[in-house]
């Protein structure tokens, strides 16, 4: 799996605007000007942000942004689903329900399956709070 420059972005301002959260609220050109992010892109992965709840967002002017939870309530895997939308490893296992015909005789179904559950589990097991401390993520996830 390839994280894309969308989610990584994404951590990016997620952490700036943690560590700034004692601010009211941010700009988006001052995030961008830190973050050394285009400001166009930018907008577009805040606006899904701000749709899923994880950031709140005032327009006009003294508007900004501001994370909508504690830092430590944010996990990685949020994130990365709300940039890059969903994580599976193989387009079956995007769905809800595997409805692949094939499904029955994969012979590697259970590897794609294992490995999709792994990568959940490790990035679920990463909070906000933790990149922005910079403390190992080991102490707060999985120990591997």
């Amino acid at each position: 799996m390839k994280i894309s420059t969308r989610g990584r972005y994404a951590l990016r301002m997620m952490i700036d605007l943690a560590e700034h959260k004692s601010q009211p609220v941010l700009s988006l050109k001052e995030i961008a000007d830190r973050q050394e992010i285009p400001f166009k892109y930018l907008e577009k992965i805040l606006r899904d942000l701000v749709k899923a709840g994880l950031v709140y967002g005032k327009n006009g002017k003294g508007g900004g942004y501001h994370l909508t939870r504690e830092t430590n309530q944010y996990t990685v895997a949020e994130i990365l689903e709300v940039a890059e939308g969903d994580l599976a490893p193989v387009s079956c296992l995007s769905c809800k329900v595997n409805t692949c015909p094939r499904k029955e005789n994969c012979k590697t179904l259970k590897m794609w399956e294992d490995y999709y559950r792994l990568t959940k589990d490790y990035f679920s097991s990463i909070s906000l709070s933790s990149l922005v401390g910079n403390s190992s993520i080991f102490e707060e996830g999985l120990g591997l």
